[in-house]
C-alpha cells in the first residue's frame, strides 16, 4: 500500500487488515522492516496498490493515480461520491451502498481507473472537507418470472354473519 500525507510525502509498505477501525494512528511496516506510526490527521489517503513502488519508479506519483474523476458514469453498483479533501484536491470514487458510508473511521473507494496501479483508496474522515453524492448506481435489474396468482387466505364473509 502507498500512504500519501498532506505534506505531499508518501510511504510504501504493509498495514494491518483492520485499517482505520477506531485506532489513533496508522501503523505501517515498510519494505525494510521498519515500523512507522502516522496520526490519521496527517494521512490524505491510503492506496491499495498492485505493486509497491521501487526506488527507480516515479517518486512524485507512486500510486500512479492519474485519473481522479470518472469520465463517464460508472457501470458497477455502488454510491458515486465526489469529495474535496482538506488540501483542496478533488477525488471521485465508488463506495459500497452500506452502513460504512455513515459509520466507521473512513471511506473505502474504488477509483475511477481500475486498470491503474491503485485498486482501492481508503480516505480517513478527517481528510474530507466536503462530500457530495453524485449518483446511486443500482445493480442490474432482475428479470421477473411469471406472475403467480396468490390463493385467497380468508373466505369472504356474508354480511350479517
Amino acid at each position: 500500500m502507498v500512504v500519501r500525507r498532506f505534506s505531499r510525502d508518501w510511504f510504501a509498505g504493509y498495514a494491518d487488515q483492520s485499517l482505520g477501525e477506531n485506532r489513533a494512528e496508522l501503523e505501517i511496516l515498510d519494505p525494510a522492516g521498519k515500523v512507522l506510526h502516522l496520526g490519521w490527521e496527517q494521512v490524505k489517503w491510503v492506496c491499495y496498490v498492485r505493486e509497491l513502488p521501487t526506488p527507480s519508479s516515479d517518486s512524485s506519483n507512486p500510486e500512479r493515480l492519474v485519473q481522479k474523476r470518472f469520465a463517464v458514469r460508472p457501470r458497477t453498483a455502488g454510491v458515486w461520491l465526489r469529495m474535496t479533501l482538506n488540501d483542496g484536491e478533488e477525488l471521485e470514487g465508488l463506495a459500497a451502498n452500506d452502513a460504512s458510508l455513515v459509520n466507521g473511521a473512513g471511506l473505502l473507494l474504488t477509483p475511477p481507473d481500475t486498470r491503474s496501479n491503485t485498486q482501492r483508496i481508503y480516505v480517513p474522515r478527517q481528510a474530507i472537507q466536503a462530500l457530495e453524492v453524485v449518483s446511486l448506481i443500482g445493480a442490474a435489474a432482475r428479470k421477473r418470472t411469471e406472475k403467480v396468482e396468490q390463493p385467497e387466505l380468508f373466505a369472504e364473509r356474508e354480511p350479517g354473519v
